[in-house]
C-alpha cells in the first residue's frame, strides 16, 4: 500500500516589514552604522524570523568586518591579508543581501552557520 499523505503547503513568502528588515540589516552597514539601529528598531516593533536571522548574519559581518579593519594596522601582514579578506567579506555581503531579497534564510558561505550560533537568541 501506497501513502497517498499530502504534502503541507509550502511556507508564504516574507512580505512587507519581513523582508524590508531583511535588507536594511544589509544595505545600510556597509553605508553606516545608524542603518543596523533603525533595522534592529524595526524589528522590535514586529520580531520575525526571517528578520532575526539576517540582523544575525549582518552583525556578524559587520563584526568580521570591523576586525578585518583592525588587522589592516598591523604592519606587512596586516596590509596583505586585510585587502584580501576584506574582498572575501564584500563578496559574502552581496550573497547574504541577495538571500534577504529573496526572502530565504540561507546562511552566508564558511561563517554564516557561525554566526548563527554565537548570536542564537539574539534579535528573537
Amino acid at each position: 500500500m501506497t501513502d497517498t499523505a499530502v504534502p503541507p503547503p509550502p511556507a508564504p513568502a516574507p512580505q512587507g516589514d519581513d523582508k524590508t528588515v531583511a535588507i536594511l540589516a544589509y544595505v545600510t552597514p556597509m553605508l553606516c552604522y545608524v542603518g543596523i539601529v533603525i533595522a534592529i528598531l524595526m524589528h522590535n516593533k514586529n520580531k520575525t524570523k526571517l528578520g532575526a536571522y539576517h540582523l544575525r548574519q549582518s552583525l556578524g559581518l559587520l563584526l568580521t568586518g570591523i576586525a578585518c579593519g583592525v588587522l589592516s594596522l598591523i604592519p606587512f601582514l596586516g596590509w596583505i591579508a586585510a585587502p584580501i579578506l576584506g574582498l572575501g567579506i564584500f563578496v559574502l555581503w552581496i550573497m547574504a543581501l541577495i538571500s534577504a531579497i529573496n526572502g530565504q534564510m540561507k546562511p552566508v558561505p564558511v561563517v554564516g552557520e557561525q554566526f548563527q550560533k554565537w548570536f542564537g537568541t539574539v534579535f528573537e
